[in-house]
């Protein structure tokens, strides 16, 4: 699929290829019906009487602000050679490796799951018989994506914030999250379905969780940088102000590191909150690892697929991997994979109502978001770092010898294995 110039949602990886764009050029410009989204930077005095003409969509301190300008407004802030305009970073749908549709968006075919416990739900559990999940009380997992259909049969009852951040009259819309893509519902259902009042419906990895669903991308998979920034901050203001055990998990990603999205995960996971990010789906060269799992402060997760290669599950070919340079330390460093999951042929809730099956470094992620609630919920008294660790912990537990890459111990495509609920 080819790439398209928004940021995108998904992906397993969305991948975020978040090209920062250099500072705008100081040529006229002739289309007055045309709007900019930028983030502007300067002197304090500069930027007030900036902010007075422009008005603020979000305001990142030292960072700047940003804004939506129209063409006359665009040049009298490239008129003055005080402030520094930039555009907004867009984030870049990649690709979904997906073995059952051509795109993301169409419709699933399905009325009921073909296996309310899938193959990642009874791999992450290492139990093949089991038929339900459970787990997650206490722990909001916060999904950063497409939206979700949080009416969904599966997932029903368990949506307790629902906001948008993509609309442009307002940056941030309360009571709306709706997804007319799929992607933020399936990534939803991985994290905690329920398998519906029946039971006849599907199972995520923790279903007592409750979810806070942030639509960050548009119904096409595209968004900016400033609304995901945005959204990390209040997610995490959101925990502090609830006094919440808050996991952001975020399918979606891009090539360039944002500077924006980077101080806004800094600043989440100084508020307590665990931040886990999909790897990519740039393939199995090395250093392909986008952002923002790429940070420091955010967990990576790479796919697995159900393919038993070395005695292990086989790191999907079409995963993104990490920094050969920093192999075997146990040490997270920027560019490094952190931890596999469950990413190949996922079958989980759609946006219809219905059930699809995808696959990517997005579907991995929600698997340790709900794997994360999990172990939390029954540790209420750990902090985020702690929680941290024990993930790392469990990953050594389960080393993943397969696929390019991987090796025992600490590896560029795996990172340090498989974490699991026991």
């Amino acid at each position: 699929m080819k790439k398209k110039k928004r940021i995108a949602s998904a992906l397993l990886a969305l991948t975020m290829g978040v090209s920062l764009f250099g500072s705008a050029a100081y040529g006229e410009v002739t289309d007055s019906k045309e709007t900019y989204r930028v983030i502007i930077t300067g002197p304090s005095s500069d930027k007030a009487k900036a902010k007075a003409n422009t008005g603020v969509r979000w305001d990142f301190g030292t960072q700047g602000y940003s804004t939506t300008v129209n063409a006359k407004q665009y040049q009298a802030l490239l008129n003055n050679k005080n402030l520094k305009i930039e555009k907004v970073p867009e984030v870049q749908l990649d690709r979904i490796e997906n073995a059952s549709k051509d795109k993301v968006g169409t419709t699933a075919i399905t009325s009921l799951p073909s296996d309310r416990t899938p193959w990642g739900m009874q791999a992450i559990y290492n139990d093949p018989n089991i038929t339900s999940t459970s787990g997650g009380a206490g722990i909001k997992i916060a999904v950063l994506d497409t939206g979700v259909y949080i009416n969904h049969y599966d997932l029903v009852g368990s949506g307790e914030q629902c906001k948008d951040f993509t609309q442009s009259s307002s940056a941030l819309v309360n009571g709306t999250c709706t997804d007319r893509n799929g992607h933020g519902t399936h990534v939803a259902g991985s994290a905690l379905a329920h398998g519906a009042s029946d039971g006849l419906g599907i199972y995520g990895v923790a279903p007592q969780a409750k979810l806070w669903a942030y639509k960050v991308l548009t119904d096409s998979g595209s968004g900016y940088s400033d609304d995901i920034a945005g959204a990390i901050r209040h997610a995490a203001d959101e925990a502090v102000r609830t006094g919440s055990k808050v996991i952001i998990s975020m399918s979606l990603g891009s090539a360039g590191k944002d500077t924006m999205i980077a101080s806004a995960v800094d600043y989440a996971y100084s508020k307590g909150t665990l931040v886990i990010a999909a790897a990519g789906n740039d393939g199995y060269g090395a250093n392909t690892i986008g952002y923002p799992g790429a940070l420091k402060n955010a967990v990576a997760v790479a796919a697995l697929e159900n393919v038993q290669q070395n005695g292990t599950y086989r790191v999907a070919n079409f995963s993104s991997r990490g920094n050969p340079s920093t192999d075997g330390d146990y040490v997270i460093q920027e560019r490094d994979v952190e931890i596999s999951a469950p990413g190949k042929d996922i079958q989980s809730t759609w946006y219809d109502g219905n059930y699809n099956t995808i696959s990517g470094t997005s579907m991995a992620t929600p698997h340790v978001s709900g794997l994360a609630a999990k172990i939390w919920s029954s540790n209420l008294s750990w902090t985020n770092v702690q929680l941290r660790s024990e993930l790392q912990r469990r990953a050594k537990l389960y080393d993943i010898k397969g696929g390019y890459g991987a090796a025992t111990g600490d590896d560029y495509a795996s990172g340090f294995g498989f974490a699991r609920v026991r």
